[in-house]
């Protein structure tokens, strides 16, 4: 095929239906025919609300299969050493380059995400698989110093089993990715269900991987699995025995259902949950800086974030010159399509989610916040909402929890120990932010007596993070962390080995044990 009909391939006719464009995605991206059934679960997208195409469900049965050909799989995959492991990972990063496009393409359809966004998550997955490959020639174990003569104490480190993955829709293929590469480099399979509202870029993400695996040749059958369907699919793999890591990406109501169960059975847990996100404001602070800070970090993805900007806390010295600002950018910003050029802030994901936030709305305003924005943008299609601002009296009601929504709630404050103490009362510990030039407050923050998430920046918004850093949090967050310096560790099993060279037995703590030989 020439260069001409490859790129005339590619282009979409503007008049061409959603769900025309995604089918020619998935074609290209090399999803088969067999994935999808006139009766299966229906795909939809939230830029117009229609259905894309109807998905083949996985039964029960099929899903309790997939586990047992994953966990021969592993009994396959970590004897196959780590740094021939990570040449896997390598292709697959090569195949993610070479479908960037696509599948950040799809990512838009699917979870209407803006263009830039949907192809930074590829990027992200890109990232995941540069750092997995460094670290498949760095899963170090310790040489330990030992009391007794003549003998070597050492820790190693082996592939613990099956992992499983649980992704929520607003990161719909990111997520697997930051499990799956650091897996597959320390020797697990891996099976994933992803949200039952983004099952088509999960099917992208699986095709291309296969395609990896070709490349990378004796891939054992069920090295990857996908799980397609409900929630049903998800408890299966909870509960599954052959399954001694679970990564749950989801709400904090969802990590006590699973989190209780996995602990039942010893299973290990990465929970990534709910995030009720703050930044403070402080005097000292570069405005210009702070207002495009958060406004991205309250706005971006349609404020459907773990790490969206939820809560903000303005000193009293600056709150007039910055609050009026950041209402005036807010009634400015750019709603719709998110294929559209110059679009910041596209659909929520479903209607269920602009209901939540119309119900948050009304009980701040019944608390007495006065509300900027909010209500919905146009009446056809997709559920496109106006972000709002709330001008809250105190934290308390809607404010004390996550919605999953492009709401910022903004509140005065005067001193510095006591907005702290504001800013840590909430259930969530996943992201944080403060603005000033005042090193005295940006050390305290960042300090033990700070901020009290797992993620706590200066003069940057809560959201976005890099594959170089752990992400995660603490509190109702979790705790899990994924990516960073050792987070290989949670997908390995540590063994402590002790070697005895010498022709004595010397016991540890002068401890004596003389028999008759």
């Amino acid at each position: 095929m020439s260069a001409r009909d490859q790129a005339a391939l590619k282009t979409v006719d503007a008049s061409a239906s959603v769900a025309d464009e995604a089918r020619a995605l998935l074609k290209r991206l090399g999803v088969p025919d067999s994935a999808f059934a006139p009766s299966g679960r229906p795909a939809t997208s939230p830029i117009t609300g229609e259905i894309l195409v109807h998905v083949k469900e996985t039964t029960p049965a099929e899903a309790k299969a997939a586990i047992g050909r994953a966990h021969d799989a592993f009994l396959a995959w970590r004897k196959i050493p780590a740094p021939r492991r990570g040449e896997f990972v390598r292709l697959l990063g090569e195949e993610l380059r070479a479908s960037k496009d696509d599948l950040g393409r799809l990512v838009t359809l699917e979870a209407g995400k803006v263009t830039s966004e949907g192809l930074g998550e590829v990027q992200e997955m890109i990232d995941i698989c540069d750092f997995a490959v460094g670290l498949s020639r760095q899963l170090y174990g310790l040489t330990i110093a030992t009391e007794r003569a003549d003998h070597r104490m050492m820790e190693t480190w082996h592939p613990l089993g099956v992992c499983g993955v649980i992704s929520a829709f607003n990161f719909p293929v990111a997520v697997w990715s930051w499990n799956a590469a650091l897996a597959l480099v320390c020797g697990d399979s891996v099976v994933w269900k992803p949200s039952e509202k983004t099952l088509l870029t999960a099917l992208a993400t699986h095709a291309i991987a296969q395609r990896a695996a070709k490349r990378f040749g004796g891939v054992p059958d069920g090295l990857l699995e996908l799980l397609l369907g409900g929630r049903e699919l998800g408890e299966i793999l909870v509960e599954d025995h052959r399954v001694p890591i679970l990564s749950a990406t989801g709400s904090t109501a969802m990590g006590r259902q699973v989190g209780p169960k996995l602990a039942s059975r010893f299973a290990r847990a990465i929970l990534e949950l709910g995030g009720n996100n703050a930044a403070i404001v402080t005097p000292s602070a570069d405005l210009d800086l702070a207002l495009r800070g958060i406004a991205f970090a309250a706005m971006g993805t349609a404020g459907q974030r773990c790490t969206t900007l939820r809560r903000l806390f303005v000193h009293d010295s600056v709150y007039d010159a910055l609050v009026p600002r950041l209402v005036k950018v807010y009634g400015n910003v750019k709603i719709g399509d998110p294929r559209a050029e110059g679009t910041l802030v596209g659909p929520l994901i479903d209607k269920a989610a602009f209901d939540g936030m119309e119900r948050a709305l009304d009980e701040a305003r019944a608390a007495g916040g006065k509300v900027h924005g909010g209500g919905r943008h146009g009446t056809e299609g997709g559920f496109y909402a106006k972000p709002a601002i709330v001008e809250m009296p105190e934290q308390k009601g809607p404010v004390l929890r996550e919605t999953f929504a492009p709401i910022l709630y903004v509140m005065r404050y005067s001193d510095f120990d006591a907005v702290l103490a504001a800013h840590n009362a909430v259930g969530a510990g996943l992201s944080s932010s403060i603005f000033t030039l005042d090193m005295r407050e940006a050390e305290t923050f960042i300090s033990v007596a700070g901020s009290d998430c797992g993620i706590a920046n200066v003069n940057i918004g809560p959201s976005g993070a890099e594959i170089g850093g752990a992400f995660g949090g603490e509190k109702e967050t979790g705790g899990g962390r994924e990516a960073g310096s050792d987070s290989w560790k949670a997908y390995m099993r540590r063994a402590t080995n002790t070697i005895n060279y010498g022709k004595t037995l010397p016991l540890a703590q002068g401890v004596k044990f003389d028999v008759d030989a």
